[in-house]
């Protein structure tokens, strides 16, 4: 469970005292979580019954009370502590492995999505407004295809026309042009880049302004084209492309992915990153900062390309529970990368 998810949850129980009569408040429109203050436990921790306790009539700890009753026993909550005034501890339980990498092949690409609540009417709205240079608009462009992932409504604007050749070559397309607009949520405005990404491509062009965060100046240069080790958006797309042709041998092979336990130990590794991906799209969209995605991909995939010589069996072996078990783990770890690299424009090609 991400923190959007459980502030979510948090959010679902507060409406349902609400409709049982046991709060009388108006809901509010989110709830905000975070890691447990002094003398707190568990995952994450919430203050929501202190802010509704005044127009509530009740005191802190009794609002307290009643939405731990609530989301106790919920779906991917252990557990639920009272402390201080009033503050929600909540533990979160953890995924066994086999079935975090059964809920990434279950999602696809959209693993780490949330479907948004509600109508559009009650979706988060954000405006981009970005300054005109390449930079700017991609960056917004990816911003808000990150945004929309996590249920937002999110559109981009900027001080004049994109160039035509900057959305032949890069993609960047916006909704409105001119003065910054009244209903701005958010002004990007990256460092420029030095150079001319366009004789790049599109994906390289991408990438290089994506990767590096906003404040850091980009590299525009052939090094984003080199199919080298050297190269950390080769290194994405490889290890992407390499999961896809492991599952087509292992289809020549007669065998599938099945989720099941993987040795040796640096699997674990993998796992977590796994674990870890909805939490990143969640803070790359919070902060408006595709650059927290790009630099997870590189993580991702530095993890598994050593785990992939060993997904096959080897010389004599017969396909057994053991190789299934590493292929899906394989396959989830490809099923990220394709996910995130779309997310910020870019291909995920099946062969490199």
């Amino acid at each position: 469970m991400t923190p959007v998810e459980l502030s979510r949850t948090v959010l679902r129980a507060v409406r349902r005292a609400v409709d049982d009569g046991e709060l009388d408040v108006d809901v509010p429109v989110r709830v905000r979580v975070g890691p447990p203050g002094p003398g707190g436990c568990g995952d994450y921790a919430t203050g929501i019954a202190l802010q509704l306790a005044r127009p509530a009539g009740q005191p802190p700890y009794r609002v307290a009370e009643v939405l731990r009753a609530r989301l106790t026993g919920v779906d991917g909550i252990a557990d639920v502590v009272l402390s201080g005034p009033g503050f929600l501890n909540i533990s979160l339980h953890r995924t066994a492995p086999a079935e975090l990498v059964a809920e990434v092949l279950r999602r696809g690409p959209r693993y780490g999505h949330l479907d948004p609540e509600g109508g559009e009417g009650e979706r988060r709205r954000v405006r981009l407004h970005c300054e005109h240079h390449p930079r700017a608009l991609v960056v917004a462009d990816a911003a808000a295809r990150i945004l929309r992932s996590q249920g937002a409504l999110a559109r981009v604007s900027c001080t004049a026309p994109p160039a035509p050749e900057w959305t032949a070559v890069l993609g960047v397309r916006v909704e409105a042009e001119g003065a910054v607009p009244d209903e701005l949520t958010v002004q990007v405005n990256p460092v420029p880049a030095p150079g001319d990404p366009l004789p790049l491509g599109r994906d390289a062009g991408r990438w290089a302004l994506l990767h590096p965060a906003a404040h850091d100046r980009p590299r525009i240069g052939d090094e984003h084209l080199v199919q080298r080790e050297s190269n950390p958006l080769f290194r994405v797309r490889y290890a992407h492309a390499r999961t896809r042709a492991l599952a087509r041998n292992a289809a020549d092979l007669g065998f599938a992915a099945e989720p099941g336990p993987v040795e040796p130990a640096d699997a674990q590794g993998i796992h977590a990153l796994l674990a870890d991906h909805p939490r990143v799209l969640a803070a790359a969209a919070a902060h408006h900062a595709p650059d927290r995605l790009a630099r997870h991909l590189v993580t991702v995939a530095d993890a598994v390309l050593p785990f992939l010589p060993a997904v096959l069996p080897r010389g004599g072996e017969k396909p057994s529970a053991a190789h299934r078990a590493r292929l899906a783990l394989a396959e989830a770890a490809g099923t990220v990368l394709a996910g995130g690299l779309t997310l910020l424009g870019i291909d995920a090609p099946d062969h490199l």
